[in-house]
């Protein structure tokens, strides 16, 4: 089982930039689709933004496109989430989590879709 650690949270101004890093410790952490979630009080989690094992596609919830990048460091199995130009709306522990299945082509959106989760940081937007 892998396990996934997280960093980067904290407490911002709406408008500023913020970067979160999740290291995994595990082998065969580069077979695999990556994704960021989050969640809100009463909210449901959902995707921020997911890449595949080889970086060949990317998804990003609505809300978050053109603000948000995901990149994964392989060599360094690392995946990092470039948030830009933060809202209040972002507000939510955002956890980074690992697929279920090895070389996946697309981005799955369902979180039951990921079997490896990650503590989680928690990321507040100030107005």
């Amino acid at each position: 089982q892998v396990q996934l650690v997280e960093s980067g949270g904290g407490v911002v101004q709406a408008g500023d930039s913020l970067s979160l890093s999740c290291v995994a410790d595990g082998r065969t952490f580069n077979s695999y689709t990556l994704g960021w979630f989050r969640q809100a009080p009463g909210k449901e989690r959902e995707l921020v933004a997911g890449i595949t094992w080889n970086g060949g596609s990317t998804s990003y919830a609505d809300s978050v496109k053109g603000r948000f990048s995901i990149f994964r460091l392989n060599a360094e199995n690392t995946v990092l989430l470039q948030m830009n130009s933060l809202k209040p709306e972002d507000t939510a522990v955002y956890y980074c989590a690992r697929h279920s299945t090895p070389y996946t082509l697309v981005v799955g959106r369902r979180p039951a879709d990921f079997t490896s989760w990650g503590q989680g940081t928690q990321v507040t937007v100030s107005s």
